[in-house]
């Protein structure tokens, strides 16, 4: 089960960070050096740790909650500093997207964040 899997010990810059998600171990936002504030925060009113998921694009998506369930996301792009967040609740959600468009489901929230880099 993936909140089974240790969390990584010591410090990560943003090279550090795979592109994919980690199969078998978790990062916490704590571990990566450039985090900003908002970021390692993230999980305070859930009580839940947040962790690294993936690239998408140039954001780097991080998560406090279960996959499924009560949980928020953040997607932050190193480069400029631009924060992107998406609450879930259950199998929907509330987010606005870098396109400027609300989204109520996670997955088209995510494609906002790839189109952000494509355009």
């Amino acid at each position: 089960m993936a909140g089974d899997r240790p969390f990584l010990t010591g410090a990560f810059h943003t090279s550090d960070l795979s592109p994919t998600p980690l199969r078998d171990h978790r990062l916490a936002a704590s571990s990566w050096i450039e985090a900003p504030d908002r970021l390692l925060h993230l999980g305070d009113e859930l009580d839940e740790p947040v962790e690294y998921k993936r690239r998408i694009g140039r954001f780097l998506l991080w998560r406090a909650g279960p996959a499924v369930g009560e949980a928020r996301y953040l997607a932050v792009d190193p480069d400029s500093g631009e924060i992107i967040t998406f609450d879930l609740h259950g199998k929907t959600g509330l987010g606005h997207g870098p396109d400027g468009s609300r989204h109520t489901r996670f997955r088209t929230w995510k494609e906002s964040l790839l189109g952000r880099v494509q355009s």
